[in-house]
């Protein structure tokens, strides 16, 4: 069996080591702008949705958001209408960044996809959403704290 999972893992772990390297000039460290992402692509986004976006669990989400807020990338408000939720929204400050870090994730992209046809990079995209669907849903059931059987 070709071992596709490493391939990926490989080619994850590269390119956020790429993007940590090159945001470090911005105060972004350790996949922080995965989530500054997220929120400026999302503005009034709930935390848990964040996490769930980024296929994170909540205390490692938690602790970015707050890392981002505190160095002023983004910030909570209350929901008018229930005080117990906290919405996100990118400040100027996190406004500012987005720009540069959606550039070098279309350069990466660019540069990954150098060589492929477009019905080749519509083929991998399709097959590649559907290896993380068939994964979410071991993630979802393992987070509620099961075990798979394998």
């Amino acid at each position: 069996m070709k071992e596709v999972l490493r391939e990926i893992g490989m080619i994850a772990r590269a390119l956020d080591s790429i993007s940590n390297i090159e945001f470090k000039e911005y105060e972004l460290t350790k996949g922080q702008y995965l989530y500054l992402v997220r929120i400026c692509e999302n503005p009034g986004i709930i935390q848990e949705k964040v996490a769930e976006m980024i296929k994170v669990d909540r205390t490692t989400a938690a602790r970015s958001i707050k890392k981002l807020e505190m160095n002023g990338f983004i910030e909570k408000k209350e929901d008018e209408h229930n005080k117990k939720i906290r919405k996100l929204f990118p400040t100027e400050k996190g406004t500012s960044v987005y720009p540069s870090i959606k550039r070098e994730n279309d350069y990466s992209n660019t540069v990954a996809l150098d060589g492929f046809s477009e019905e080749e990079v519509e083929t991998m995209f399709k097959l590649l959403q559907k290896a993380r669907k068939n994964i979410e849903k071991d993630w979802e059931f393992v987070k509620k704290g099961n075990k798979r059987n394998y």
